[in-house]
This record gives structure tokens, sequence and C-alpha cells, in this order.
């Protein structure tokens, strides 16, 4: 009986794991990582997936990163977010902890209660998307805010 807890358990934990977030391109639109897709010369939708080892804020971070590089590759040297978007994109979340149930009924034969009580090994399989609409350029970075040096962002540790 202790054997067959232990291997349920280290199931429960195994099933709840997953790969933590590499930077690099999405192999498919529900895959992690990055993707862009040109939309005019100087502008480009971008938009990074994360698994759930990330929340928002960094996930929008490493769309951020690859407007950077795509700007640097293109030979731009700043890009303007023109819209950013971040949301859940896949996933749900359950914290761990204990569970009562109660329910009743009644019929016919009579009426029972019952209660059962358990221990959830919630889990968070959440994953955020970011999506990047920029728009490249050169020269004088402009002083507005959602405009960024691309250099700069690639200087910043991950």
């Amino acid at each position: 009986m202790k054997r067959l807890i232990a291997a349920i358990t280290l199931l429960g934990l195994a099933a709840c794991a997953s790969a933590p977030t590499r930077y690099g391109p999405a192999a498919n639109a529900s895959e992690m990582g990055y993707r862009e897709q040109r939309l005019e010369q100087e502008r480009y939708r971008v938009s990074f997936r994360g698994n759930p080892d990330l929340k928002g804020p960094q996930v929008e971070d490493m769309a951020l990163r690859h407007a950077a590089e795509l700007t640097i590759q293109n030979g731009y040297q700043w890009f303007n977010v023109v819209s950013r978007y971040t949301d859940l994109a896949d996933g749900s979340y359950s914290p761990t902890g204990p569970t009562i149930g109660i329910g009743g009924s009644s019929g016919s034969f009579g009426s029972g209660i019952g209660v059962g009580v358990g221990f959830n090994f919630g889990g968070n399989s959440r994953q955020y998307e970011a999506t990047l609409e920029i728009l490249m350029g050169r020269g004088a970075k402009p002083a507005d805010p959602s405009t960024y040096d691309a250099q700069q962002v690639l200087n910043r540790p991950m």
C-alpha cells in the first residue's frame, strides 16, 4: 500500500513538471518560443509564448528581445512598439491543499449524506503569450517611451 501511494505521488509530481522555457524559435503556433511576421518593409508582428515557468512580464521581455534582434538584423537601430498584447494563451491553475466535498441525495429508498476529504497536488499549466507590433527606424531614437534602442535591449541580461 505504501508503494502504491508513493508511485501515485511521483506520477502526480511528474505530471506537473514541464520543461523550462528556452529562448528560440517556436516549432508551431502552440509551442513555446518566438515567431515573427513581416507586415511591411519596416513593420513586424513579433510574439513569444512561454511555458508555465514564465509570468506575463517575463514573456513580454522575451518578445522585446526578439524585436531587438530583428531590428539589428534588418539594419535598423531602434524600434517603436506600436501595439502590445499579453494574454493567457493556454492552461489552468489549481492550488495545492486539502479539499472537502459534501453531498446528499434522497429518493424512494431513503436519503443520505456523504463527506469526502482529499488532497489536491495543484498545478500550473498557464502559458502566457506576448504579441508586439513594431516599427523599425534609424538615426536618432524618438523620445517616445514606447521606442527602444535595439542594442540596449540586447545588452540586458536575460
